[in-house]
């Protein structure tokens, strides 16, 4: 089969809509479709895989709690009609089509078989607003409509009056199962130590760093020993320059890391903490941990609840509650029996998420579509 996909976001910001389009193309490939990827960025971008085909810069745009980039206009359009007409595919597939973007402007422009992956949960946003209006007839085209959670499915049902199947984001499970933890961890975790880990834009807000540098505060007197590894972007002077001191040294900042490091470090920690505040419709992080075999604490969001198997892969605690984490982070990391109890049912809970899996699922909407 002849395989389109549409990236809506700047290819070389990572993010879980990247991500999850990565891993589906090579999982696509893997099992001899032919695919191909059109997503914003530069044609001189370094170290582009080959099914990857670029559409010229992309803009910020304020979108679902963060920033995005995109990118949508008239040169844009003339680049996904060129796209479209070259690879002559048999569906083409685009994720996010709500946002101005390659995606939207490919259900705009694609006469041939459309499926489309709705990943965010929000309901409020001016983009989805003009569902009802000037959009509707392009998004009818679609014919195969995927939500990556319940919470993005309703996103679908309110907007677009129709219903669409829940596969769930993927993970390659071997990948970060058999990754090698990096030099010097994991560190003892028992007693007085123990490292913490983080992935994510940790001056973006919803993302929960407040939240965990509270805990923070409230744990370090006790436990002389903790670090906090750090992967992800962000400014990392002003960042620092606004903790107490005795709180930033405790902090190992990795900056933004490949894929294989980011399995390594999630194999590093002791344990894996998302303290995210909202706007979550999944977590594919999640996901990633367990596979990892690496015990999580996560806020109290629903999108977390329903990855954690309602708690018994996982220790959730009250969102935004600082004293909250704190207390759970000590009592898992004192614990080595829970901590493995943790491991066991998170490798029982992604397995059903591993890539192998979830491409089936997404390759029977593509029939449907198709015939």
């Amino acid at each position: 089969m002849r395989i389109g996909i549409v990236c809506p976001y700047s290819w070389v910001i990572p993010g879980g809509v990247q991500a999850h389009v990565r891993d589906l193309a090579e999982q696509l490939i893997s099992l001899g479709h032919s695919v191909s990827v059109l997503a914003p960025g530069d044609d001189e971008l370094p170290g582009l895989p080959p099914y990857v085909v670029t559409a010229g810069k992309a803009v910020p745009i304020p979108y679902n709690g963060s920033v995005a980039r995109l990118q949508f206009g008239v040169v844009s359009a003339a680049r996904v009609r060129r796209w479209l007409r070259d690879g002559e595919f048999d569906v083409v597939h685009v994720h996010e089509p709500a946002p101005p973007s390659l995606s939207l402007l490919t259900c705009m422009i694609s006469d041939g078989p459309l499926v489309a992956t709705f990943h965010a949960a929000t309901t409020r946003s001016r983009f989805l607003s003009m569902f009802d209006t000037v959009l509707q007839p392009f998004l009818e085209k679609i014919s195969g409509r995927i939500a990556v959670s319940p919470a993005a499915r309703n996103v679908i049902v309110e907007h677009l009056g129709g219903d669409a199947v829940v596969i769930p984001n993927g993970v390659t499970v071997a990948r970060f199962a058999e990754a090698t933890p990096l030099p010097g961890y994991p560190r003892p975790a028992d007693g007085d130590g123990g490292t913490i880990g983080f992935i994510g834009r940790y001056d973006e807000p919803r993302k929960g760093m407040d939240v965990l540098i509270g805990a923070l505060e409230q744990m370090i007197d006790e436990r002389p020993g903790l670090r906090l590894l750090v992967a992800g972007r962000g400014e990392a002077a002003a960042f620092r320059a606004g903790l107490p001191r005795r709180v930033s040294e405790r902090i190992d900042l990795l900056g933004q890391v490949s894929e294989p490091d980011k399995a390594r470090m999630l194999r590093s920690v002791d344990v894996y903490c998302a303290p995210n505040t909202g706007s979550e419709s999944f977590g594919v992080i999640l996901l990633e941990a367990m596979a990892a075999r690496t015990p999580i604490v996560a806020s109290d969001l629903q999108a977390f609840r329903r990855v954690l198997d309602n708690g018994a892969a996982g220790v959730t605690f009250p969102t935004g509650d600082s004293a909250a984490l704190a207390k759970a982070l000590g009592a898992l990391l004192d614990d080595p029996a829970r901590r493995k109890q943790l491991v066991d049912e998170g490798t029982r809970v992604v397995a059903p998420y591993d890539w192998p899996v979830v491409v089936q699922s997404v390759l029977r909407v593509y029939e449907l579509a198709v015939f």
